[in-house]
């Protein structure tokens, strides 16, 4: 029998009757296969390709229902065990109702409080899903040990780091492997460990979260969740909601245990190095060899988090840090950060010869009017000289109008530089204008773009317009 042809006997058989249409919805990471069978009333249908995933999913749902968790009830199943129908939860994927949030990095008060409902959920799936859970039921494996830790590196080593080009040893990159897993294992616990814990698994209905395709999970620590679901790669979430949302976890989860945050935080970096890597080990097979586009289209995403994450050393795996330093700073990931990494433009100029344009299109930025602050130009003897020499520096500084007019706007910029670095923004131009474009503005656009290239580590193109000056500042990595 065909396979839908399955689902259709199957929906005749619950409803009394055949489905009035049959609709595929589009997949993803896998290779199960999802219809909605739609008539007197609406089911999901779902295919495997393997009778023991379907077996676990169908033993872990109904066990998280007898708990009180919110999954979807499978109503149906056929006889070879390799075809059910399950509840239809509706349309939206939590994914998709945060998506003004993924796409700008403003999370409205709506998106925030569905992902805090969904983070403060974890830890019921995690500790009371699995009281009386027979873990033996888990497919492919039944608990995260150092063996499953071990092929999920190798995936990447092998599905990703190889297929980039770059060059390694092997054998001290398995030491450093050997020491991951020894850290990740200090964490192993009696839990629940969902695997696949992201937005795209959630479903909302009521505004409430739902919780489908854990047929993957097994026993393991609850880090490996927290870490899945904060840093999938197009969630795009800032620092200071991650770090809300690590909160609201904590608390949750000392419902069922004490919690030490330092240890906490700490136990849970290595947990997101680890599921990054596993991560951009998945992105390379179904990217690079199923050439699956949405996987590519990832990569960028992944690889930016990898970078962030690499700030803070992990002096555990000193050959795979230094390696992953090289991979992402790799041309073929540094260019696609680029296009999406801040640069500020910081200018000097006189308002005799116009306000300097915008060239991004961006429609401009902040000006700064600095003629209010006392001009040196009007003194014969500072006549010779710019904003970046000795004796104007001093006698601007000596005066002191120009350190706290430079405080004010050193401020203002300060702010804006976070939200846009938090937000993904790319551009920004800040001016500086006085009488001539010779004293003043020039010594507050040097200072400020000093500054923000030492502050915040950005690329910064600073020009003197009626000095002919220009000056690159580079990012630091």
């Amino acid at each position: 029998m065909e396979p839908t042809q399955t689902l259709i006997s199957l929906y005749e058989k619950t409803i009394g009757e055949k489905p009035a249409k049959i609709d595929e919805l589009p997949s993803s990471g896998s290779n199960r296969r999802y219809f909605r069978l739609s008539g007197a009333k609406s089911f999901i249908g779902v295919i495997g390709t393997v009778k023991e995933e379907n077996e676990a999913f169908i033993y872990f749902d109904r066990h998280f229902r007898e708990r009180g968790i919110p999954v979807p009830e499978v109503v149906a199943i056929s006889d070879d065990r390799m075809a059910y129908l399950q509840q239809d939860l509706g349309d939206t994927l939590l994914f998709n109702a945060i998506e003004k949030g993924r796409k700008t990095r403003v999370f409205s008060d709506h998106e925030r409080n569905l992902l805090i409902k969904t983070i403060r959920q974890l830890p019921d799936i995690q500790f009371n899903g699995a009281v009386g859970l027979d873990f033996s039921k888990c497919y492919p494996a039944a608990e995260f040990d150092t063996r499953s830790i071990m092929w999920d590196l190798n995936y990447f080593k092998y599905c990703f780091l190889k297929a980039t080009g770059l060059e390694f040893q092997e054998d001290l990159l398995e030491d450093d492997f050997q020491a991951m897993a020894e850290v990740l294992m200090r964490s192993s616990s009696s839990t629940f460990m969902y695997r696949d814990f992201q937005s795209r698994n959630v479903m909302i209905l009521d505004s409430k979260p739902w919780f489908i395709d854990f047929q993957g999970g097994r026993k393991g620590p609850f880090y490996y969740d927290v870490a899945s679901f904060l840093w999938q790669a197009k969630a795009n979430m800032t620092d200071s909601l991650r770090r809300e949302l690590i909160d609201e976890y904590i608390d949750a989860l000392r419902r069922y245990k004490p919690v030490d945050e330092e240890y906490f935080h700490e136990q849970l970096r290595h947990f997101v190095l680890f599921r990054i890597l596993q991560v951009l080990g998945a992105y390379g097979f179904r990217g690079y060899f199923e050439k699956k586009p949405h996987f590519i289209q990832s990569v960028p995403y992944a690889i930016e988090n990898l970078r962030n994450l690499l700030r803070e050393p992990y002096p555990e795996y000193p050959y795979l840090s230094r390696l992953l330093r090289d991979l992402v700073d790799m041309k073929q990931f540094s260019d696609e950060l680029e296009k999406r990494t801040l640069t500020v433009k910081v200018m000097s100029f006189a308002y005799k010869k116009g306000i300097p344009n915008d060239t991004t299109g961006n429609g401009g930025g902040f000006i700064f009017d600095c003629r209010a602050v006392n001009n040196p130009g009007k003194y014969e003897r500072y006549k010779p000289f710019t904003g970046l020499d000795e004796p104007v520096v001093a006698f601007l500084e000596n005066d002191g109008e120009i350190t706290e007019f430079l405080s004010h706007c050193n401020a203002l910029v300060d702010a804006s530089v976070r939200r846009y670095i938090e937000r993904g923004f790319s551009n920004l131009m800040v001016a500086f204008g006085c009488t001539g474009g010779q004293h003043r503005s020039v010594y507050c656009a040097q200072h400020l773009a000093e500054r923000l290239n030492r502050e915040f580590g950005i690329k910064v193109e600073l020009v003197h317009r009626e000095q002919n000056i220009e000056q690159l500042f580079k990012a630091k990595r």
